[in-house]
């Protein structure tokens, strides 16, 4: 029985859908209608979404999406929470779920890893042989990963590829097994990886979600935080103990608060104590902090005294 008032769902499942942009139409106003709140992405490939409502409101959605055929074994991953973290609703369609831009198709129905129990995969862990590569953006990783996990300098998903070519002669007479947050990423990875000639592929099946609600491992051999795309912005993963991975952008004490860099331009996704974005005017760098448009700036209508003794004492 849950004892939050919201449910946070998210779920993907690769099946055909033919003509994304409808479905995308009439599944907003049904998502609308049962007063939910989220993002949910349309595409002839599939489905992936990540909604939240109350807990009456979200049941009736994961009963309305296993009774159409082609979701009725999608597994929802199911978090509590005490607030709805979305603003808004959004249903649209897309080319691709995940974005890899690769020239040559992955269809995760044709070819895909191994995937791996939560179980099977702390096991995976602890393999000095096995290579673990993390398929998330390096901020994703920063606030959170599994131990050993190799970090891909990545921003964006679709940079994978190409960081992996360029690494390939360290990882191609390893077994490799990757994870991401829900395991949508990895659908397409690790088959890119077999067709890029890797023998011995495997996933985590659920992904890092899934992993942390296992009664099993408990979220064992997990530091940090999970990275979310939502208001929440990290959750927990490790039942067992709480360990800091993430560093503060400017003086790498431990830290899990994520802000992005005031200036709108550069926009990147940094971890910072509040002390340090008052200091530094919420810019990444120097030329951030005295960019015209810095937000941080603008939002506490700072005076030219004040950004100069701040820009001083942070030299």
């Amino acid at each position: 029985m849950f004892q939050a008032p919201f449910l946070v769902l998210l779920y993907y499942q690769y099946v055909p859908i033919e003509n994304p942009a409808e479905f995308a139409g009439n599944h907003l106003a049904f998502c609308q209608n049962l007063g939910l709140k989220g993002r949910i992405l349309v595409a002839n490939e599939g489905i992936n979404g990540t909604i939240s409502g109350t807990v009456d409101s979200a049941n009736a959605y994961m009963d309305h999406l296993h009774k159409d055929p082609r979701f009725k074994d999608l597994r929802f991953k199911i978090d509590e929470a005490k607030a709805v973290p979305f603003k808004k609703m959004f249903v649209r369609s897309r080319k691709e779920l995940v974005a890899l831009n690769l020239t040559e198709e992955v269809d995760p129905l044709e070819v895909t890893g191994e995937y791996l129990t939560p179980t099977e995969f702390r096991e995976a862990l602890q393999e000095d042989s096995t290579i673990i590569i993390d398929a998330r953006n390096d901020y994703e990783y920063d606030l959170g990963h599994f131990r050993g996990a190799v970090r891909p300098e990545i921003r964006h998903f679709r940079e994978l590829p190409q960081w992996i070519r360029e690494h390939k002669e360290q990882f191609m007479d390893h077994r490799i097994v990757t994870y991401c947050t829900g395991g949508i990423r990895c659908e397409k990875f690790s088959g890119w990886l077999i067709k890029e000639g890797f023998k011995d592929v495997g996933q985590l099946q659920g992904g890092i979600a899934a992993y942390g609600k296992d009664p099993l491992v408990k979220g064992d051999l997990w530091d940090g935080q999970m990275y979310v795309f939502d208001e929440r912005i990290s959750v927990s993963i490790n039942q067992n103990e709480s360990v800091i991975v993430g560093r503060d952008w400017f003086d790498g004490k431990p830290c899990e608060r994520y802000i992005n860099c005031a200036n709108p331009d550069c926009n990147r996704q940094i971890l910072s104590s509040q002390a340090n974005e008052d200091k530094y005017l919420g810019g990444c760098s120097y030329q951030c902090r005295i960019h015209p448009k810095n937000r941080y700036i603008l939002s506490k209508n700072l005076k030219e005294t004040e950004i100069k003794k701040r820009l001083a004492a942070c030299s």
